[in-house]
């Protein structure tokens, strides 16, 4: 089997700057049992205390965090701190992950929502999470999951998509498969990994559309995306919707 190649950090940079807050308009849309994504690593945080959302995007864990947490956002992307200070949420700051303008353990628990697979250098960043925690602090992350058995057309149609096309994957998809060890090499514990696996309605053009694009999918020409659309509206007879299987890791600060 070929390697996959690696998304570049040039790309997911101009990608964020295009579409300014459209993970958080899938993931929002995206529920299991009535609940986001988002609410469900919010359940693993403190109700209270200092809350550091890192690569915060469009700052969709502030509401999901709720209002008694001291809340504050990190990311280096302009367009998606624009679109969260537009939203409302305060106290959003631009910086690299790497290096967080950020007092040493000043921090009751890090969020990162759905971007601890693309963060790099992944080892100096770690490290940089550590720094900020206080001991035993928490770090809460989700990353995407691994589908399990999905509907065979959902199947067909995923496999047509991708054919002629390169198999992309996050910059630390292979880290993250089993994490222990890095973890333990930075000063952290694994307490929990768990998967969810969260359905996307797919009834309309405009559902179908928003999904696609919320995709790393670099190279992906116009002609390939009305191809890409074609595909998917086959989807849309599925009724059960598109399963998204999301992983959440609860990791405690040595």
């Amino acid at each position: 089997m070929a390697a996959r190649a690696v998304i570049s950090q040039a790309y997911l940079r101009a990608f964020h700057q295009r579409h300014p807050g459209i993970t958080e308009a899938v993931l929002e849309r995206a529920r299991v049992n009535g609940m986001t994504a988002y609410q469900w690593l919010a359940h693993a945080a403190p109700e209270h205390g200092r809350v550091l959302d890192l690569a915060c995007g469009s700052a969709p864990m502030r509401a999901a965090l709720g209002p008694a947490v001291d809340y504050a956002g990190v990311d280096r992307s302009p367009a998606e701190l624009a679109a969260g200070r537009a939203a409302g949420v305060d106290r959003l700051v631009r910086a690299d992950a790497a290096l967080m303008p950020i007092a040493d353990s000043s921090i009751d628990a890090v969020t990162c929502s759905m971007a601890l697979m693309i963060l790099q250098p992944l080892d100096v960043i770690l490290d940089e999470i550590h720094r900020v925690l206080c001991p035993g602090g928490l770090l809460l992350a989700t990353v995407p999951g691994t589908p399990g058995r999905i509907p065979r057309a959902i199947a067909l149609v995923t496999a047509r998509l991708l054919t002629g096309d390169p198999a992309w994957q996050s910059p630390n998809t292979a880290a993250l498969r089993d994490p222990r060890e890095l973890l333990a090499r930075h000063g952290f514990a694994l307490l929990d990994d768990d998967q969810r696996t969260f359905t996307y309605p797919l009834r309309t053009g405009e559902q179908a559309g928003l999904l696609l694009d919320s995709l790393y999918l670099p190279g992906l020409t116009p002609r390939a995306r009305r191809r890409a659309l074609r595909l998917i509206s086959a989807l849309r007879l599925v009724r059960a919707g598109v399963p998204i299987p999301i992983r959440r890791l609860l990791i405690r600060a040595g």
